[in-house]
């Protein structure tokens, strides 16, 4: 079952329990799936969809931090919102498997010691291996740390 299917099928159960702001988040994030799946033209992969869904967290995130301090209201909604939103995101790998895949691109490199010259030629191998699995600010963080 897609995304948009899983999205559409919560969205007639809020509806049906009269939950309007849980209806209204998953119309929001149903809008942003069928947009990008009009944009490409043809149906979305796993890794797509669950690209959007990050996309859309990461925005309403935007908000609740950008939201006036004096403005509750925008900061409740943005919440309620990123709550629903995180049911239909992937878990995101923990630390110690970014540390693995980082161990995997050493190895395949041939680097047994990395060092800040080496981080261009290790991210540009470890960014697709771990594209909408983890946080690329994660990660680059994980790599320093194994750097130093």
């Amino acid at each position: 079952m897609s995304k948009i299917d899983q999205v559409r099928a919560a969205m007639v159960e809020a509806m049906k329990a009269k939950d309007k702001e849980r209806k209204d988040s998953l119309s929001m994030l149903l809008s942003a799936l069928k947009n990008a799946q009009i944009d490409k033209r043809e149906d979305l992969t796993e890794a797509e969809e669950n690209a959007v869904v990050k996309k859309e967290i990461k925005q309403t995130q935007e908000t609740y931090d950008l939201a006036p301090a004096d403005r509750q209201d925008i900061r409740d909604e943005a919440a309620a919102r990123i709550a629903v939103y995180k049911e239909f995101a992937p878990e995101d790998m923990s630390v110690e498997q970014i540390k693995e895949v980082i161990g995997q691109v050493l190895a395949q490199l041939g680097i047994e010691t990395p060092s800040p010259k080496d981080k261009g030629a290790i991210m540009k191998v470890l960014m697709p291996m771990v594209k909408g699995k983890a946080d690329g600010k994660v990660v680059n963080e994980t790599l320093a740390q194994m750097m130093k």
